[in-house]
């Protein structure tokens, strides 16, 4: 008999409870399926068991099966497929599937008991009689019990498969007590997976809520559309070399799981700030650039140079020939065409200055300042002579590097101080604490002269560094920014070499950062083709000697 006294029935009530224990602790959604048929299978001695999972409200489909006698272990992490169809829980019509015993429990929540599938009356086990000839094995009692969840909703079935008596071996009907202790399984199971799914569904929404976030920033600027998505792959991509780093300063570093996802979800975030960046500041593509690109205006006065010069040739031809005198034509064409040369030659320089290069030479600086000065003109509104250009022109074409003014650097570098203030407000969970200082130190240096906080080495975590290293290196070789290319690997391994040696960067990531090939990995998912050069380590400053061996 499969019956059992109530003094047998305390060490499975004992059990019942550690495994509900074990239930909850589990995180992964396919051994949590299986851990849940596995001990519904232990604690009723049954040989065999599926687990099936509601999908839509209409069907049922197998997730887990198990068959120990027949060594059949499929779906969930075996990576076996379970070839069945899904159970539909109505036909074609709408009428409800009372044959089959698994929709017949859902659809009347309801624990359906079967001591001989081959003698019972009312359900269909064609399926299953099928199946046994096919494997020659004998399915004879079955456990059916629905699975709901805290808010009385069926999500999943239990189906357990020939209970075996546990002195003789001997197939059995499943007993009150194990329908008593499945039911209680089932409950706990349901609640334990109905809170995995909510937690993967609130990290969705999360994800979600943040690329909304991000797509929001792509959406103000394209040019940087790209940046939120490489520099969380970048970061993971470093980090997980200084894990697996077996030797040297960081062979201590380690990541769980948990921070892996707190990482990520920190460089998802790191520029969460620049929601508030003006985007004509994010987008100025030259040094011109507001609204429009006022080099447009700088032409239209340039012609109206041109006009006025051609005009005085014009009228000294004019007062040449009332004097019944050409001598001078030739002299007059001549100083035209010196003076269109020049204008012409200022206006493709003030062309070139506009777009912004890496560095602007002094001397290129002070010819601006003398166009600026060497130069009046006449709009049709004013009435006397005004220079030729502005205040804030000669400031913008005189930038030194790129196309930002002081004022308009200080407002992109604001996004970190917004990023951090933003994230920093957030009520984050303990696993996830660490995201504001994560994603808040990527501009910080490892000499203090960093921003906004001006952190040093030892004051940033591995992780902040870490991001640093990945925002730079991103920022290099990008290929989306308005007013520069994307460098070469050469390029970018150069300057991410210098920022190493004078403290801009940490040595001990750089060195893995080279030693892993880490920028190849990188290159050949994000970089174009042209721009993954040949890489002559000899050449990159701050290589680890032993590269270069």
């Amino acid at each position: 008999m499969n019956d059992m006294t109530t003094l047998d029935l305390f060490p499975r009530l004992s059990e019942l409870n550690q495994i509900g224990i074990a239930l909850s602790r589990e995180k992964d959604i396919n051994r949590l399926l299986e851990a849940i048929l596995v001990a519904a299978k232990k604690i009723t001695n049954a040989d065999g068991g599926t687990l099936y999972r509601i999908h839509g409200d209409q069907e049922l489909r197998f997730e887990i099966m198990r068959t120990d006698s027949l060594g059949i272990a499929m779906g969930g992490t075996t990576g076996r497929d379970i070839p069945f169809p899904p159970v539909k829980l109505h036909d074609d019509r709408g009428h409800p599937n009372n044959t089959m015993v698994v929709a017949y429990a859902v659809l009347h929540d309801r624990t359906v008991s079967v001591a001989d599938a081959y003698t019972e009356q009312g359900f269909d086990f064609s399926g299953t009689k099928s199946f046994d000839r096919k494997t020659g094995y004998r399915s004879q009692s079955f456990l059916t019990v629905p699975m709901k969840n805290h808010d009385d909703e069926i999500i999943g079935v239990l189906q357990l498969i020939n209970a075996k008596d546990r002195v003789t071996d001997a197939i059995v009907p499943f007993s009150e007590a194990d329908q008593h202790l499945a039911e209680s399984l089932a409950s706990q199971a349901a609640v334990a997976l109905t809170n995995r799914l909510l937690i993967m569904q609130l990290e969705k929404l999360f994800e979600s809520f943040i690329n909304l976030i991000n797509a929001a920033i792509d959406d103000k600027s394209p040019y940087t559309g790209g940046h939120c998505q490489r520099v969380p792959a970048l970061t993971m991509m470093l980090a997980e070399a200084v894990n697996d780093a077996q030797q040297g300063p960081m062979r201590s570093f380690a990541m769980t799981d948990k921070d892996r996802y707190e990482l990520k979800i920190a460089g998802m975030l790191h520029d969460c700030g620049k929601v508030t960046t003006p985007v004509h500041v994010v987008d100025k593509a030259t040094k011109l650039q507001t609204i429009y690109d006022r080099i447009g205006v700088i032409d239209t006065r340039f012609e109206v140079l041109m006009r006025d010069a051609e005009i005085r040739m014009l009228r000294g031809k004019l007062e040449s020939l009332e004097k019944g005198d050409r001598s001078n034509w030739s002299e007059l064409d001549e100083r035209l065409g010196t003076e269109m040369k020049r204008l012409n030659a200022d206006r493709e320089f003030l062309r070139f200055s506009n777009i912004g290069s890496e560095r602007m030479a002094p001397e290129d600086q002070q010819r601006v300042l003398g166009i600026g000065a060497g130069y009046r003109w006449r709009s049709p509104d004013r009435s006397e002579d005004m220079p030729f250009l502005t205040d804030d022109e000669i400031k913008n074409l005189t930038i030194r590097a790129g196309t930002l003014t002081e004022e308009e650097r200080k407002i992109i570098n604001h996004h970190i101080e917004v990023t951090i203030m933003m994230l920093e407000s957030l009520p984050w969970p303990r696993h996830l604490k660490n995201v504001p200082e994560y994603a808040g130190g990527h501009h910080e240096r490892m000499d203090g002269k960093g921003y906004p906080r001006g952190l040093t080495k030892d004051q940033m975590s591995v992780q902040a560094r870490v991001m640093g290293i990945a925002d730079i290196f991103e920022a290099l070789t990008a290929k989306d920014r308005p007013y520069k290319k994307g460098k070469t690997l050469t390029e970018a391994l150069t300057i991410l070499g210098r920022f190493k040696l004078n403290g801009h960067i940490d040595p001990d990531l750089f060195d893995i950062f080279m030693r892993d090939k880490i920028y190849m990995r990188y290159a050949h998912e994000f970089l174009d083709p042209e721009q993954i050069d040949e890489v002559d380590l000899s050449k990159i400053p701050g290589v680890p000697e032993d590269l270069l061996a």
